[in-house]
């Protein structure tokens, strides 16, 4: 009995070594058609995206190679047939469960150059953002692969402040879909601040305005130094995203001694009897070329 015994034990240990050996076995590719025996939806859903039309074209990796580029070789995952308990179940590699470097380097195989050239360092990677926190690779809404309905909204998940402003009576274009965040943002890393697409804030903003470029004759310094010193640029309550209503903005620097702004205020202060510039009557009523001039005689940007 006790013999018996012995031998049913030695076939089950040898049955146990034979088992791990298969699990401990590296994996191997089976090709997106096994794939698709349990994961139908989710091939179907890939086969509409751009990563579909752009593996084959650009990377020249075939259709059948697709899911096994980001989710690693299936063969153990598929013998496993659903069974959660059966270790080679979790040889499959998927990015949402892997840690936010480990997602992303998946990414970074294909996507390391180009646009991604800043993304390691950048304020987004420095801060645990993962790709998969801005596109979706089966399911997503909207190209380039996003996770919401377009480009602003995926931004406004993490960006609620830049939300509101853009709701404001002044705003970027963005509600009228003639500009993006990434219009003037590059989201995966920039050399400049901000994450903008240039290399300054006065260069993002001459891409669209440059008549505000110069060089001038007459230059006006909070201008030249940084747009931002008047404009608010994702959105504001006043004309022109200024930051403040004029003639408040501009006596932010210029002290309002010489221009009084309160009526009855001394009329030998200021010429012609103005001595409320408030309202319609700003200081770009006489200085009209307030980015900076050309004319000979604009010395205060009046022409």
């Amino acid at each position: 009995m006790k013999k018996v015994t012995f031998i049913f034990s030695l076939a089950g240990v040898l049955l146990y070594c034979a088992s791990q050996a298969a699990y401990s076995s590296d994996p191997e590719k089976v090709g997106a058609s096994t794939c698709m025996g349990c994961h139908s939806d989710q091939v179907e859903a890939f086969k509409k995206n751009t990563h579909a039309k752009t593996l084959p074209a650009v990377k020249k990796i075939s259709f059948e190679e697709s899911c096994e580029t980001c989710h690693g070789p299936g063969s153990l995952h598929a013998e496993a047939a659903g069974d959660k308990t059966n270790p080679g179940f979790a040889s499959i590699k998927n990015p949402k469960k892997l840690s936010v470097s480990e997602s992303s380097e998946t990414c970074l195989k294909c996507h390391e150059n180009g646009n991604r050239a800043f993304w390691k360092g950048s304020q987004h990677e420095s801060r645990d953002v993962s790709c998969l926190n801005c596109h979706s690779m089966h399911h997503s809404k909207t190209d380039p692969l996003m996770v919401k309905n377009n480009e602003a909204e995926t931004c406004y998940q993490c960006h609620q402040i830049r939300k509101a402003q853009s709701l404001r009576s002044s705003h970027m274009p963005l509600r009228d879909g003639k500009m993006q965040c990434s219009s003037c943002h590059n989201p995966h890393g920039s050399a400049g601040p901000k994450l903008l697409a240039q290399n300054s804030t006065n260069e993002n903003c001459y891409a669209c305005h440059a008549e505000k470029r110069g060089p001038f004759l007459w230059e006006h310094a909070p201008v030249r130094e940084n747009c931002l010193n008047c404009h608010e640029a994702h959105g504001s309550q006043h004309d022109k995203l200024l930051k403040v209503k004029r003639p408040r903005l501009c006596q932010q620097c210029h002290i309002e001694s010489r221009h009084p702004t309160t009526a009855g205020a001394d009329p030998d202060a200021f010429e012609a009897g103005l001595t409320n510039i408030g309202g319609s009557r700003a200081c770009t009523q006489c200085h009209a070329q307030i980015h900076g001039s050309n004319h000979p005689a604009g010395a205060r940007l009046q022409r």
